[in-house]
């Protein structure tokens, strides 16, 4: 018992540091795209522009500004810090597949050369991911997790529906299937 707290506890500090360290590193950016007068937004993703799938990789870490960034920061700290509490190695694995999920979802769904950046794909991304991983693992922890998660976020589920011009819902939508996807592909297989 007291090895699995002990573990729990680094965990849940590795997970911590690691969203600090994460959107600290966005916030970072905005700084620089704000000096640079929003020159590093190019680097998003252009819907259906060959050139435009490299920005499949910036985008999660791009904002138009400083409010966008706010409005994605605090649930990317809380949805990414649950995400992470099961292991690094498994949420760098879950946040690459909601990254490619995400990005080639709004690369083929948004309008020609239409721009995407944000963070909020990884946001619907976590929630999707921490859900389904309580469906598919079957863990007590994961379980409460999930039902936690869905419980307080189920609201954000509206912004994968086509609702408000300029928002990109295919990055919420996407993000949201590549979070399920992660926790089917990186579920505990049954010994």
């Amino acid at each position: 018992m007291k090895d699995r707290t002990a573990r729990l506890v680094s965990g849940a500090l590795g997970s911590a540091i690691l969203m600090i360290a994460l959107v600290g590193v966005m916030w970072a950016v905005e700084v620089v795209d704000y000096v640079e007068d929003g020159r590093l937004d190019r680097y998003g993703i252009v819907a259906h522009e060959p050139d435009g799938l490299t920005g499949i990789v910036f985008a999660p870490f791009l904002h138009a500004g400083f409010g966008h960034l706010m409005a994605n920061s605090l649930p990317l700290l809380i949805l990414g810090f649950v995400a992470a509490i099961r292991g690094i190695g498994r949420f760098l694995a879950a946040s690459l597949v909601i990254i490619v999920v995400s990005g080639l979802g709004v690369w083929f769904t948004s309008p020609p050369n239409t721009l995407t950046i944000g963070a909020s794909g990884l946001v619907f991304g976590y929630f999707g991911y921490v859900v389904a991983r309580g469906l598919f693992d079957r863990r007590a922890l994961d379980i409460v997790l999930g039902v936690v998660v869905a419980v307080l976020y189920y609201s954000i589920l509206w912004g994968a529906l086509p609702s408000q011009p300029g928002i990109s819902w295919q990055g919420h939508l996407f993000g949201l299937i590549g979070g399920v996807l992660a926790a089917w592909l990186l579920r505990r297989r049954a010994s």
